[in-house]
């Protein structure tokens, strides 16, 4: 097996977003987990692979790791965003308003804002 250097890192980071982008989340997960593995605090790569997660309907895993993403950047609007659209997947539709509508609130681009529902019930 090769050894893993930050070199190596930043290409499996890299074509883990190429597999992503070309529909192969499971591929792009497998690329990241050692990149997570050895930079736990890599905020980008956690996203991403929560991003794979998501694509390949893992709902537990992509929240699990939206929700790292979230603990250390409150203010990521994207990472809130994708929070809602999991909780959404996985049918708990409160937990999803409350992150579209941070999401809105942080950044109030038009698919946040229509995603939020602040004109519908609670």
């Amino acid at each position: 097996m090769p050894h893993s250097n930050p070199e190596t890192h930043v290409i499996d980071f890299r074509a883990a977003e190429q597999l992503l982008a070309a529909r192969d989340p499971r591929g792009a997960v497998k690329l990241l987990d050692p990149v997570i593995a050895a930079h736990p605090e890599n905020t980008a790569a956690r996203l991403l692979r929560a991003r794979a997660f998501f694509a390949a309907a893992q709902l537990r895993a992509a929240e699990l790791e939206f929700t790292i993403v979230l603990e250390r950047e409150p203010d990521n609007a994207f990472a809130h965003f994708a929070l809602a659209r999991t909780y959404q997947r996985a049918a708990r539709p409160d937990q999803a308003r409350r992150h579209f509508r941070l999401a809105a609130a942080l950044d109030p681009q038009p698919d946040y804002v229509a995603a939020a529902a602040f004109d519908d019930a609670p």
